[in-house]
């Protein structure tokens, strides 16, 4: 697991992977924008009170919570559009460091945008949902947990589509399901971070794709 994440982390700061690293955290800033300018929006409207007094406490209220979500849907908003380029960088870390194995054969480009933004949709919406609980003493803790799941489940099922078919793909995954879940903390934590959250999409194809490997590797 630690050697898969130094292994990513080369990956995404090598030249091979300089042009998607640029579009990665074009898309991830983006994207996020416009996720916050439709939770703004949707905040002005519900603030939107005849009483100066409460008006001004709800916004500060809607400013506290965008500040929250910056920092807890980052994960899942990138999630959305890991289909776009996971083949592209899948197969640079399959050439470089695994060139004597199978290697994988790229999903449909309509098929994984589709499975990407279907589960990007789930993740963000469990998200949004599980929000008002950051303010309870467990909420914060629960909502890394479920990232942790659900992200380390995306990926690797990705990664794992590549030279599976999709149902092989899924059964494998929960047959290392608890070693999987324990991987998804690292990128789930780096999405926490500001700045390191930019790339947290492209360092999870790779990191996962070398966990993919090590973990079918070890179960030959």
């Amino acid at each position: 697991m630690i050697k898969a994440a130094f292994r990513a982390l080369g990956d995404v700061t090598s030249p091979d992977f300089r042009s998607i690293l640029w579009k990665a955290i074009g898309l991830a800033l983006l994207l996020f924008v416009l996720i916050l300018a439709g939770v703004e929006a949707l905040f002005w409207f519900l603030t939107f009170v005849p009483w100066p007094w409460l008006e001004t406490i709800l916004a500060l209220g809607a400013g506290l919570g965008l500040l929250v979500a910056f920092f807890f849907l980052m994960a899942p908003v990138t999630a959305m559009f890991a289909g776009l380029y996971l083949d592209t960088v899948a197969e640079k870390v399959e050439r470089k460091h695994y060139p004597l194995a199978t290697p994988g054969k790229a999903q449909p480009a309509l098929k994984s945008i589709l499975l990407a933004v279907q589960f990007g949709l789930l993740v963000l919406l469990v998200n949004v949902l599980a929000l008002p609980l950051i303010f309870t003493g467990f909420g914060a803790i629960a909502l890394v947990l479920v990232n942790a799941y659900l992200l380390s489940r995306e990926y690797f099922e990705m990664a794992a589509m590549r030279v599976m078919a999709v149902d092989d793909a899924r059964e494998f995954r929960k047959a290392h399901a608890l070693d999987v879940f324990v991987a998804g903390l690292i990128p789930t934590l780096l999405a926490l971070v500001p700045v390191l959250n930019l790339v947290v999409p492209l360092f999870a194809t790779s990191y996962f794709v070398h966990l993919f490997r090590s973990v079918r590797g070890s179960s030959a």
